[in-house]
């Protein structure tokens, strides 16, 4: 399985949140890893605002992080 972070495919494992996928190649900005901050917001699929920390990644997902 894999997502595309930033224009990068990289891989994934099921039932792996879109935060521990960023946390695996560094692109992770994670506080509280429970939702309640907004530390890791992204966008995912086209849709802004996204708590990555509690979004499984699918296959095929495209995520943006925030410069």
């Amino acid at each position: 399985m894999h997502v595309t972070v930033d224009g990068q495919k990289v891989p994934a494992q099921p039932g792996q949140t879109v935060a521990a996928v960023l946390h695996k190649v560094g692109r992770a900005r994670v506080f509280c890893g429970i939702g309640v901050c907004f530390d890791c917001v992204v966008t995912l699929n086209d849709i802004q605002d996204i708590r990555a920390c509690q979004r499984i990644a699918v296959d095929g997902d495209d995520v943006r992080t925030r410069s």
